[in-house]
């Protein structure tokens, strides 16, 4: 069921003159839903509610704002779902709380109840500021969370090095062609130019009604290669690591919530301590050629 009328855009193309951009791997135009009234948060309560939680996660979330932690504001919510290779751009801005506490016609449960929920896998690239904006302005305490970052740490044979952005391991990590890394370049490039106040841009672009057909594909090109990711981590980690990820993931979120959290700053780029102390341990424990897959891409 559909959370409200599926829009599509197309993204960069792979060529500096092309006008028109592309999926992945079909060249068709990105399909997202713009999420932005009460009932159209029911219908996508009622949508996620019938999905299936397997092995392979198909819920991934990022945020975007200004100053997005506790001391900015959270503008959108973006949701991607890897079954049905689809995005949903929640409008906090426009609903605010409501978005999180407004219950599915066929069910009871909410969003918030959907991000808290440790049964539903859900996985964010780093964690950290995203809920440290959710758990102070909406009380929302994320749990069933898996964290691409600390997945990528894991995954290195040496554990040298300090942790990478998500710029970094799409570009080394993600299975992606050239045209995609050029698109996935260029919309990031037309982003930070509209938003980034060093390069004359302003946050505020997030806010802005309706929201620019370049700030959507940004929004939708953040979360769309998550799926990837994930799989090329999670195939080469043992269970023990993968353990390690979530009980470190779990650690990040509860630091989020303290008092004296600081989500800026060079500590943020350095590793869990305990894992770099047990480099000669980890390197023994970890796949260096991971095998391919294709699922959800």
């Amino acid at each position: 069921m559909e959370a409200s009328t599926t829009n599509e855009i197309k993204p960069v193309g792979s060529s500096p003159d092309s006008a028109s951009a592309y999926d992945s791997n079909s060249m068709t135009p990105l399909a997202y839903d713009l999420v932005n009234t009460p009932e159209g948060i029911s219908t996508l309560v009622d949508y996620l509610s019938g999905l299936p939680n397997d092995t392979f996660p198909s819920h991934y979330v990022d945020l975007e704002g200004d100053n997005l932690s506790r001391h900015g504001i959270i503008s959108i919510l973006q949701l991607y779902v890897a079954p049905k290779q689809h995005t949903y751009l929640l409008d906090i801005h426009t609903l605010g709380e409501k978005a999180f506490s407004t219950p599915g016609e066929r069910t009871d449960k909410t969003i918030k109840g959907f991000l808290e929920d440790p049964n539903i896998k859900k996985v964010f690239f780093d964690v950290r500021n995203d809920s440290d904006a959710l758990f102070h302005h909406f009380k929302i305490n994320l749990d069933g969370i898996q964290d691409l970052q600390l997945m990528e740490f894991a995954s290195r044979y040496n554990k040298a090095g300090f942790l990478s952005g998500l710029a970094k391991c799409l570009e080394r990590n993600a299975p992606l062609t050239p045209e995609e890394i050029f698109a996935w370049r260029a919309v990031k490039v037309m982003g930070h130019n509209l938003f980034n106040p060093q390069s004359g841009g302003s946050y505020a672009v997030f806010n802005q009604r309706p929201l620019s057909s370049d700030i959507l594909r940004y929004c939708i090109q953040d979360v769309q290669y998550l799926p990837r990711l994930w799989a090329m981590y999670d195939q080469r980690l043992e269970n023990d690591w993968k353990h390690a990820v979530e009980k470190e993931t779990k650690n990040r979120i509860l630091q989020s919530h303290a008092s004296d959290y600081n989500g800026q700053g060079r500590h943020m780029t350095e590793p869990p301590a305990d894992w770099v102390a047990r480099k000669p341990e980890i390197a023994a424990t970890i796949h260096t050629e991971p095998t391919t897959t294709t699922r959800y891409t």
